[in-house]
């Protein structure tokens, strides 16, 4: 099974207890948007999707009244997480370091309410519908650093949202290509939406 057909695979993990934490960054990104947060955002930092300069996300069926947008710096500021999975493209551990997820969605103005589902929408297309409270209990991140280096577009970057399979009840025992269903590359736009 490949990654794009695991997308229908349902989490083992139940719902977790989480915590609201306060928003850590509410700045308007300076540089190029990396990552577009929308649905239920409380405060944006951008108006609505314009269809005629959002060309990406309208055709790929995105849509938002506001969101909050992060650049690269306003990524950096969120505190680090690393993991070290081994990684379906070629069999091997590697380092991947970025802010938790949760981290991105509380510096968007979002709650870690369990309820909450996101659908992350990647690059190619690809889109992951998963509810936050498996997000919490995968200890999902938003990875921006591969072994010590920036991902680039073009690769798995310029963000993952990944989670270390190796060391999760749910994924370890897989077979490599089907570990990784729920973590797209590329990720570009979160949506959140009441589960």
């Amino acid at each position: 099974m490949n990654k794009r057909d695991f997308l229908n695979v349902s989490a083992l993990i139940g719902a977790a207890s989480l915590s609201p934490t306060p928003a850590l960054a509410a700045a308007s990104a300076t540089g190029p948007t990396l990552l577009t947060v929308g649905g239920l955002v409380p405060q944006g930092n951008r108006p609505a999707l314009d269809p005629e300069l959002d060309q990406m996300m309208a055709k790929h069926g995105v849509r938002f009244g506001q969101a909050f947008t992060f650049d690269a710096a306003a990524l950096q500021k969120l505190p680090k997480t690393r993991i070290r999975p081994t990684l379906e493209y070629d069999g091997k551990v590697h380092t991947l370091s970025g802010p938790a997820l949760l981290d991105v969605l509380s510096a968007a103005g979002v709650k870690a309410d369990p309820g909450l589902r996101l659908g992350m929408r990647a690059l190619d297309g690809y889109n992951v519908e998963i509810s936050v409270a498996d997000v919490a209990a995968y200890r999902m991140i938003l990875a921006t650093h591969m072994d010590g280096k920036p991902m680039g577009l073009g690769g798995l970057g310029p963000q993952w949202a990944v989670y270390d399979a190796d060391r999760l009840a749910a994924f370890k025992d897989k077979p490599l290509k089907e570990r990784f269903g729920l973590c797209p590359w590329g990720v570009y736009y979160i949506d959140v939406a009441q589960g």
